[in-house]
């Protein structure tokens, strides 16, 4: 079985943030038996000034094995099939 690792980029009382972490969760629960099996993790832009940075005007991001997937909303379809499609 394949390892997918997702992060999910974001602040603490950011409310996109909180819809993508409830989306993100939704879909890796609901993953296929046989599915990669995928970690998530969480930075916050307020613990790492590159984040900041690089990302202050984009919150949410998330990124599948280091690249970026999304920014703003997550798309429940679209992570599935980019998750499956991972492997």
């Amino acid at each position: 079985m394949s390892h997918v690792d997702l992060t999910l980029i974001g602040k603490p009382g950011c409310h996109l943030c909180d819809d993508a972490r409830d989306a993100i969760t939704s879909v890796i629960a609901a993953l296929p038996e046989g599915s990669p099996r995928v970690s998530l993790s969480e930075r916050s832009i307020l613990d790492d000034a590159q984040l900041l940075e690089r990302y202050a005007d984009e919150i949410p991001v998330v990124l599948i094995d280091g690249r970026m997937h999304t920014y703003w909303r997550v798309d429940p379809a679209r992570l599935r099939t980019a998750l499956l499609e991972a492997s």
